[in-house]
């Protein structure tokens, strides 16, 4: 099972970002846990600039931005 941490302070953007991930891992048909990270020392601990951000089992992939379904599941399968 993946591990798929949004990072942020829960704005509408980390909200777009957790249904866009859930969307795509459901879509790829990977069972992933979703958890949000909205400590902000928790965020800088990922080198996080901006959020939001998406880890995938503890890799930083993206922050600043919300990745299209197809980049997340190509992140989810490796």
């Amino acid at each position: 099972m993946k591990t798929v941490k949004i990072l942020g302070p829960g704005c509408a953007n980390c909200k777009k970002l957790e249904a866009v991930a859930r969307e795509a891992a459901s879509t790829a048909g990977v069972e992933a846990e979703f958890v949000k990270v909205i400590d902000m020392k928790a965020i800088m601990a990922y080198d996080v600039l901006s959020t939001p951000g998406l880890v995938i089992d503890e890799k930083l992939v993206s922050s600043g931005r919300i990745p299209t379904q197809a980049e997340i599941r190509q992140w989810l399968a490796t």
